[in-house]
């Protein structure tokens, strides 16, 4: 309701505040800091009040391609349900995680079942992100009102994409651990080329996504830099700082790996020389 308080947890995917705002809802921020973006008890104490509603999570966290571990998520749960709050869930990149690690649900802590909202994402897990087709999970009370919204936002999804999506779900695990393992190889072959040439690579524990501290540059314009990244070089990098609403960090910008192998080799060659020390 109007009124309501929605944590919100930065860097952050660009729609959640403008949805929280046309709502009604109040922001409340809790900033996340590179290298790890970890969830600290103080930060946390300082965003939830008795006025806290909903609690608004992205894990793995796009743009930052963290996958928090589970003791901040049993952190977070112990506040949801000392405030009664809804966990709204986007874990759309659930099946893109690397190096091993398995996703865990906000739902899946102790405590969290009825009242976690979980939401996936068909077009992240099949990389068929145009669908836009995904689905959400929920105890019946709050799945009741979900379902009375869905109706007048999309109305209906395409039947043959549902079908489609459902037989995707079906298949075997190796289809899920070879699209995992395709992205990690992607991901470890761009960050070693960019260590190569000097730049510090944050780590990347699960998305699309790596990041660059170019503070070690003497930059601390992320939205300068990608421009003239762009203009002069011809690489295009997305800065994080555009993530944040308020107190930025403005020396971390966001590259996608997503991409096939020739057009990260030469994605790294337009990149030689920029880093200090390194021959041009």
């Amino acid at each position: 309701e109007p009124g309501d308080e929605v944590v919100l947890f930065e860097p952050m995917y660009d729609a959640y505040l403008p949805l929280v705002r046309r709502a009604g809802g109040v922001p409340r921020f809790v900033t996340l800091t590179p290298p790890h973006f970890r969830l600290t008890e103080g930060a946390l104490a300082a965003a939830f009040s008795p006025r806290t509603k909903v609690v608004l999570l992205n894990n793995p966290l796009n743009p930052s391609a963290t996958v928090f571990p589970d003791e901040d998520l049993e952190r977070l749960a112990g506040f949801c349900q000392r405030y009664d709050a809804v966990a709204l869930c986007d874990e759309v990149w659930e099946h893109v995680v690397f190096d091993g690690r398995r996703h865990r649900p906000l739902m899946a802590f102790p405590g969290m079942r009825d009242r976690t909202v979980k939401i996936g994402s068909a077009g992240k897990i099949f990389s068929l992100t145009g669908w836009k087709v995904g689905f959400v999970m929920a105890s019946a009370p709050l799945m009741r009102g979900l379902a009375k919204a869905h109706q007048f936002l999309t109305f209906t999804t395409p039947p043959n994409l549902q079908a489609a999506v459902a037989y995707g779900l079906s298949k075997d695990d190796s289809y899920f651990e070879g699209m995992r393992a395709e992205f990690a190889r992607a991901r470890d072959r761009f960050a070693s080329g960019l260590t190569e040439l000097g730049f510090s690579v944050l780590p990347s524990a699960g998305t699309y996504f790596l990041n660059l501290d170019i503070a070690p540059l003497g930059e601390s314009d992320d939205v300068a830099f990608c421009e003239r990244l762009v203009r002069r070089h011809g690489v295009a990098a997305i800065p994080v700082s555009a993530f944040y609403a308020h107190q930025p960090v403005r020396t971390i910008v966001r590259f996608c790996f997503a991409k096939r192998d020739d057009t990260l080799d030469r994605a790294l060659e337009r990149l030689r020389g920029l880093a200090p020390g390194r021959a041009g």
